[in-house]
């Protein structure tokens, strides 16, 4: 219980800076999308934390 409980608060954590670093690098992103380079993929990190964050509390329930 005690071990699950670390692991989903873990991920929160994880998820809510992924989103803050997200959102510190859209500037970036912008500019590099209009010049024609790619940038790095970072919705994919968001959405991965997201979905195991949510697994990790129906465990708990």
């Amino acid at each position: 219980m005690v071990f699950e409980r670390l692991r989903s608060l873990t991920l929160l954590a994880l998820y809510q800076l992924a989103l803050f670093v997200g959102l510190m690098l859209l500037p970036v992103a912008m500019v590099a999308r209009r010049v024609g380079l790619p940038f790095l993929p970072v919705h994919r990190v968001v959405t991965r934390l997201g979905d195991a964050y949510e697994r990790s509390t129906e465990l708990l329930e």
